[in-house]
């Protein structure tokens, strides 16, 4: 027992070390403050009402209809039965958000490189590296949670994955599927995709490797127990997966039916995103060197320049006053890369790529391989439009790539890599006793490498550089050529600064590998001061986007929007219609209407492009087919005001036509002119199989009504003296929406492109919609039985390990 406490003693020490640096790091949330993330604002927005509803009813709705006219909130944090891997992984993170998620990157890649069988000293150290590497951390500070979530459980895949192939089967086993089961809970689809490439990768070299090791039965039999795990982690996720997989192929990340675009001009015609869509955030080539020097490209599109630089001058000169050029200043735009936006730079670490370069010349094998392999194919990838042989290759033949925006962010595996190969270049500093000379050659190489590229940059910085961003046509036309002159002084002032502190910390680190060699410092020491260049290096840039003046009070991140008087107005209406805000941003109407803004990067295609014909242009005829009773405008004096639409359709209405169209070209078009209030439109297809008729009677007295609603349940009463059909003001998803009429199960049909319809018989007849979706169903009894299987497949596991011990 002693020598077991012995054992895990020094872990439990290195577990709470993490503990207290993700506390210390985000210290407020010590004081019950919330770090202030955009993403997570927005995020809120769009989720209040399904959470008000499970507060009221204890129950959970599948279907909002506060956001987008309508969607399914499978992509807005539902809550499925039986999603015993989701309680395991809110027991990992019991920290307070986002100290969770900087705890989870430590604890994995600490895990990681305890598989690999690194000492426990140097793989506490490459946590630090991984844990810190700026982007992880700028991700927290903006709320890309699910991103940073599912970034975190990737050491831990990897980790299951390199067990199995070390011929560890059983443990191998459990802990692939539990941190593939992890992986899959985060519910960042793009991340875990990205993942992928990396496993290829590593899989391609292991392969090669039992190939030439005459071991192939051993490398197949490993890949068939980590298929069975992966299969198994899927299981244990089957709601969520089988519901997005339902979902996406009618979201906006599926082939589009048009073939023009809201200007007229002919559509590109794609399974997924548009091309331009996915390339849009493209790594610069030469942005490749923010990965060393942290403002290579200025840093941030708002840098915090303070008082002592040109750009403050130039506020001044412009005529602001010492308060406003302050301000101004606090977020200059300093970055001149090719992305439109960049919160701040992917920075890796001048410490740890410093390491890299040095263990590039010393590690061997197929570590080395398959890491500098994910390593070179995430950077070329992310490189985007910049590098388009490869990206249009992937965009037109890689199933699934088209999926998926911001290429640049597939940098999550190199930022993973780097650091690895990094710790394993310490790992043979510190054995092959005999290899000194080899080390010192290697130690040369790294330093002429890395400090003779900063070197360069400083001495030919304006011959190499014009630091011309793609938006000084801007700042040129509204400020004048003397502030672009002072962006571009500042620009390099703080490119010459950084460049200056990456090659300190070269010379520096250089220094203390020549120490260790020279015998001069001992192993314990060595790592000790490379923990301190690595968190000096990596917390001093994090720092300058993601601290303390972040956080405010908890109430303000729990309730971030506050009615106005223009919201207090509308909610006195208790009717049920839906606003259209042209004032407050994407997310807000959600916190207070059923809006048609929203905020999300995959609602439903139809009517997301619905909105990109129609509604973004202020189109009444569609405004009112999707009963927009309200209109948050600006007056001339900038005055909000709520613009009342007395032509709204209502709730449901019966038509006296349906007019039936050929394609979807010709129904979205159709829209802009159509008397919908009388009219329907209605694919050819589906008239004809439901055998409807063209036309309709209507008596003075018909009427149709809602009469009760909730955002998974509505019921209409009828009254027509003939056969009629009815519009409803409900967007179209079907798969889920069930419908009733006088209790008998019947069909409901998508009309007018993102409507629903339903021919109606003559009489008095009430009509209800429930939204009670199979697959949730379904997926919920597979999660359930997967969850048992597993807990038999972990008990047997570990009474096997207790008898072989």
């Amino acid at each position: 027992m002693q020598f077991s406490i012995k054992k895990v003693l020094p872990h439990l020490l290195v577990l709470v070390g993490f503990v207290i640096l993700s506390l210390a790091y985000f210290s407020p949330v010590l004081q019950g403050k919330k770090i202030d993330q955009s993403d997570i604002r927005q995020y809120i927005g769009m989720s209040k009402l399904q959470k008000d509803f499970k507060a009221q009813t204890g129950k959970e709705t599948y279907w909002t209809d506060s956001a987008f006219s309508g969607m399914p909130t499978y992509q807005l944090g539902a809550k499925y039965p039986h999603n015993y891997i989701k309680k395991l992984d809110l027991s990992l993170r019991f920290l307070p958000r986002p100290a969770d998620y900087l705890f989870l990157y430590l604890l994995s890649f600490y895990i990681l490189l305890l598989v690999l069988k690194v000492d426990f000293k140097l793989a506490a150290l490459g946590a630090l590296a991984f844990g810190f590497s700026t982007y992880l951390i700028i991700i927290l500070g903006v709320g890309h949670n699910s991103k940073a979530h599912a970034i975190a459980y990737m050491p831990l895949v990897l980790s299951g994955i390199l067990l199995v192939f070390q011929k560890k089967y059983i443990s191998g086993f459990l802990l692939t599927c539990v941190a593939m089961a992890l992986e899959l809970v985060a519910n960042h689809f793009q991340m875990t995709y990205y993942l992928m490439f990396l496993v290829i990768v590593v899989g391609i070299v292991y392969l090669i490797d039992a190939y030439r090791k005459k071991v192939l039965p051993h490398y197949f039999k490993s890949v068939g127990i980590l298929m069975t795990a992966v299969l198994l982690s899927i299981a244990l996720n089957a709601t969520n997966i089988l519901a997005t997989n339902e979902y996406v192929k009618e979201s906006k990340r599926s082939k589009s039916e048009l073939t023009i675009n809201p200007d007229g001009s002919p559509k590109e015609i794609t399974s997924g995103l548009d091309r331009d869509y996915i390339t849009q955030f493209s790594y610069g080539i030469a942005e490749t060197f923010n990965l060393f020097i942290p403002r290579f490209m200025g840093g941030g599109n708002g840098e915090n320049l303070g008082k002592d630089s040109a750009t403050y001058d130039a506020f001044r000169k412009l005529g602001a006053t010492t308060t406003q050029a302050l301000e101004e200043s606090k977020r200059a735009p300093m970055y001149w890369g090719d992305q439109p936006i960049v919160e701040a730079p992917a920075y890796v670490g001048s410490v740890i790529l410093f390491l890299f370069v040095f263990a590039l010349f010393l590690v061997k094998g197929r570590l080395k391989w398959w890491i500098v392999g994910g390593t070179i194919l995430s950077l070329l990838l992310s490189y985007g439009k910049n590098f388009g042989i490869l990206t249009d290759f992937f965009i037109d033949y890689v199933p699934l790539y088209n999926k998926f925006r911001a290429v640049s962010s597939i940098q999550v595996i190199l930022e993973l890599c780097i650091p690895l190969l990094a710790i394993f270049g310490l790992v043979r500093l510190f054995n092959d006793f005999e290899k000194t000379e080899e080390k010192i050659k290697a130690l040369k190489y790294a330093v002429g490498i890395t400090g003779g590229i900063a070197v360069i940059f400083l001495l030919f910085k304006t011959s190499l550089f014009d630091f011309v961003g793609v938006s000084d046509g801007f700042y040129r036309q509204n400020y004048g050529q003397d502030f672009v002159d002072a962006l571009k002084s500042d620009r390099q002032s703080i490119f010459t600064s950084d460049t200056l502190r990456s090659l300190a910390l070269v010379l520096l680190s250089a220094g203390v590998v020549f120490g260790f060699l020279k015998g001069k410092l001992k192993e314990t020491a060595v790592v000790l001061l490379f923990a301190a260049l690595i968190l000096f290096d990596l917390v001093g840039v994090d720092k300058r986007y993601v601290n303390n003046d972040d956080f405010v009070s908890a109430i303000k991140v729990n309730k971030p929007f506050q009615a106005n008087a223009v919201d207090q107005e509308i909610l006195k209406d208790t009717t049920y219609y839906r606003v259209f805000d042209l004032v407050s941003g994407p997310s807000k109407p959600s916190y207070f209407h059923k809006s048609l803004n929203g905020y999300n990067a995959a609602e439903l295609k139809n009517y997301s492009e619905i909105f990109d014909f129609y509604i973004s242009r202020n189109n009444m005829n569609v405004l009112n087919m999707l009963n927009t009773k309200y209109i948050i405008a600006q007056d001339e004096k900038g005055t909000m005001f709520p613009y009342v639409n007395e032509e709204a359709n209502g709730n449901a209405w019966l038509v006296k036509h349906l007019k039936v169209v050929e394609t979807a070209n010709d129904e979205i078009l159709a829209l802009d002119s159509l008397d919908n209030k009388h009219t329907a439109l209605i694919r050819k297809d589906l008239f004809n199989n439901e055998k409807l008729k063209s036309n309709y009677q209507l008596d003075s007295l018909a009427t149709i009504n809602l009469v009760e609603h909730q955002p998974n349940y509505l019921k209409y009463k009828s009254t027509n003296a003939k056969d009629g059909f009815a519009v409803f003001s409900e967007i179209h998803y079907g798969n889920g929406w069930k419908t009733y009429i006088d209790g008998n199960k019947t069909d409901h049909l998508r009309v007018n492109y993102t409507l629903r319809g339903m021919q109606i018989p003559k009489g008095n007849h009430t009509i209800e919609f429930r939204f009670d979706p199979d697959v949730v169903k379904t997926g919920s009894t597979i999660a359930l039985a997967s969850s048992v299987l597993f807990g038999l497949l972990l008990l047997a596991g570990l009474l096997f390990e207790f008898k072989k011990k």
